[in-house]
C-alpha cells in the first residue's frame, strides 16, 4: 500500500508538456483560418504626371545634349564679351580651341544664369613653366558678380606634380574648399570640369536665405560634393556674400608669367 500511495503522490507533481502554439491556436474542426491583412494596391504609390520632357543626349558624355546652350564650339566667341567693358571678347580662337590672351583680360558670357549644369574642358600647355600659383593659373567663375575677379571661383591650375596651398590647387573652390582628391592629368592633356551650380538666394535686404552650393567632377572624378560656399571668392580675407539675382560665367586671364592655357567644348544647361 505504501508503494501505491507513493506512486500517486509522484503523479501529482508531473507537469504536462505544453502544446505548440500553433496547436493551441488551431481553429476548431470545420472553421476557416483567419484572413490575412490586405497587401494594398501598388498603384497607390505610382505617379504618372508630370511626364519628364525628352532630352537627347550627346553622342558622347562630353557632347552637349539637345537642351544645352553651347557657349564655345571651337568656331567663335559670339557668346562672350570682355569683362571690363563688355566689348567683344578678344581671346584667340584657332584649331577648335580658345586660348587666353592675358593682355585682353577676363572674358564672360553675354547671358546671365542662375542654377545650371556646366561642362568645360581645359588644357595646360605641354611646355608650361613656373611653380605653385605661377604655373598655368586661370579660373572658372561660376557667377561673375562684377569687374575683375569678383564672383565665385573654381580654380584652374597645373596641379600635376606642382605643390601649392591645398585650397588653391586645381578643382578647389578658391580659398574655401579643398578638392576631395587630386585628379589632374599631366600638362598637354585635356581635362574636364562638370559642375552643378545652385545659386544663393537673397532677401530684399541682401541677407542670405539659402547659400550657394556646388558639385564638381574633375575628369569624371567627384572632387566637390555639394559644398556650401561661405560667400564670394576673396584673395585676402574671409568670403562674404553680395546680393545678386543672375550672373554671367567668367574665365580668368591670370597675370602669372607661364604660357597661357586653353579651353574647348563649353556648354550649359539651365536648371530650375
Amino acid at each position: 500500500m505504501r508503494n501505491a500511495a507513493l506512486g500517486l503522490a509522484l503523479l501529482s507533481f508531473v507537469t504536462v508538456a505544453p502544446q505548440p502554439l500553433a496547436a493551441q491556436q488551431a481553429p476548431p474542426t470545420g472553421q476557416a483560418a483567419p484572413a490575412q491583412p490586405p497587401r494594398g494596391n501598388p498603384a497607390d504609390t505610382e505617379v504618372w504626371e508630370p511626364v519628364p520632357k525628352v532630352v537627347t543626349p550627346g553622342a558622347t558624355d562630353a557632347a552637349p545634349p539637345s537642351d544645352a546652350l553651347v557657349l564655345f564650339d571651337g568656331k567663335n566667341l559670339d557668346q562672350w564679351v570682355a569683362t571690363r567693358d563688355k566689348s567683344p571678347a578678344k581671346w584667340i580662337v584657332a584649331d577648335d580651341t580658345l586660348t587666353v590672351d592675358k593682355r585682353a583680360g577676363n572674358i564672360e558670357t553675354k547671358r546671365s544664369f542662375k542654377n545650371y549644369q556646366l561642362h568645360l574642358e581645359w588644357r595646360i600647355p605641354p611646355g608650361v613653366t613656373g611653380a605653385g600659383q605661377g604655373r598655368g593659373n586661370s579660373g572658372l567663375f561660376l557667377a561673375s558678380t562684377g569687374a575683375g575677379d569678383a564672383g565665385y571661383e573654381l580654380q584652374v591650375l597645373d596641379s600635376y606634380n606642382n605643390k601649392t596651398y591645398a585650397n588653391g590647387q586645381a578643382a578647389s573652390l578658391y580659398k574655401q574648399s579643398i578638392p576631395l582628391v587630386n585628379a589632374n592629368r599631366k600638362p598637354g592633356e585635356w581635362q574636364t570640369y562638370d559642375v552643378i551650380w545652385t545659386a544663393p538666394v537673397f532677401k530684399a535686404d541682401g541677407s542670405v536665405t539659402s547659400p550657394a552650393y556646388v558639385v564638381v567632377f574633375h575628369n569624371g572624378v567627384l572632387v566637390q560634393n555639394h559644398v556650401e560656399l561661405k560667400g564670394e571668392t576673396l584673395f585676402i580675407g574671409k568670403p562674404v556674400y553680395k546680393k545678386y539675382d543672375t550672373a554671367p560665367i567668367k574665365l580668368q586671364a591670370h597675370g602669372d608669367p607661364s604660357p597661357p592655357i586653353s579651353f574647348r567644348n563649353i556648354w550649359i544647361r539651365e536648371l530650375p
